[in-house]
């Protein structure tokens, strides 16, 4: 096989996890133009159920069944997905969509470091605390000072986050598009109680649902398909590389869609947070490293 086919095989993977990443971010932009109308958890709510029908009605699950064990991992799963979204969508209310999502990226880059006992790890420990000490404390005079309550939202979004790498890995070991669509609807039925106690009925406004399916569609449907193609394509290394990227995506997405400006130090936090997370994926052990979707 020549360089040129090796090198295109490589580019569309790489080039779908791209398009994926954007398009996550793409529509958690979106998403905030449903807050005024029914609120971030009521948001969550209608794209956690559109997403669910969408891919319960294109990838069927229920035809192949599913063990008591695999119901449990896949149970976990769905409900840290579920909660993990809704922290995500409180954050995103008043905090910066770049820093939110650089602060909920701790999630994973700690299961990474966490699954590891080499004493290079803790430099890459050491330069994340320095970027969250950069977020979490700067000044009132940056661009964007950090809302304490928003941030908390986004720290609890990473924990949940890790749950799901470390729950998602297990459900998703006998099928993973079953897996996906049955976690996204347990997610769903987690949530929809707490959207519709917010927002009742108007989250099924004809108002509502055609902005709530562009961004199940923009948020879900189309990065988990495009990721889910390019990730058996992909080097681990290369995977978690590019997933590092996300906190810089969001924060262009967030200044492109938004007008969300953010400060030098702000710039440089994300930055240091990115390459702690490009620094453990390169130097870890290839079963150090966690291979999961972004789920925003």
């Amino acid at each position: 096989m020549s360089a040129a086919v090796i090198s295109t095989s490589r580019l569309w993977p790489v080039a779908m996890l791209l398009v994926a990443m954007c398009s996550i971010q793409s529509g958690a932009s979106l998403a905030t133009s449903l807050f005024p109308m029914v609120g971030a958890s009521g948001a969550t709510a209608i794209r956690l159920l559109i997403a669910s029908a969408l891919l319960l009605a294109i990838l069927r699950p229920w035809r192949k069944p599913v063990t008591r064990k695999a119901w449990k991992s896949i149970t976990i799963y769905g409900i840290a997905l579920g909660v993990m979204n809704l922290l995500f969508y409180q954050a995103i209310q008043t905090v910066p969509l770049g820093i939110a999502v650089a602060l909920e990226f701790t999630g994973p880059l700690a299961v990474a470091l966490l699954s590891s006992r080499r004493w290079l790890d803790l430099g890459w420990v050491a330069l994340a605390i320095l970027g969250l000490v950069l977020l979490l404390l700067l000044g009132e005079d940056t661009a964007a000072p950090i809302d304490p309550v928003g941030a908390a939202y986004a720290l609890g979004a990473g924990v949940c986050w890790a749950l799901y790498i470390l729950f998602g890995q297990k459900a998703g070991a006998g099928n993973g598009t079953q897996s996906a669509a049955l976690g996204i609807t347990i997610a769903a039925i987690v949530v929809a109680p707490i959207g519709l106690m917010e927002a009742g009925t108007a989250i099924f406004s004809l108002e509502v649902l055609p902005l709530a399916l562009a961004v199940a569609v923009l948020s879900t449907a189309l990065p988990y398909t495009l990721e889910m193609c390019a990730m058996p394509r992909l080097p681990t290394h290369t995977f978690g590389t590019l997933m590092s990227l996300e906190p810089a995506i969001a924060a262009v997405s967030g200044l492109l869609f938004l007008g969300q400006e953010l400060g030098t130090l702000q710039w440089l936090a994300i930055g240091l947070v990115i390459t702690a997370s490009v620094g453990t994926t390169l130097t870890g052990k290839s079963r150090d490293i966690i291979e999961a979707p972004v789920p925003d």
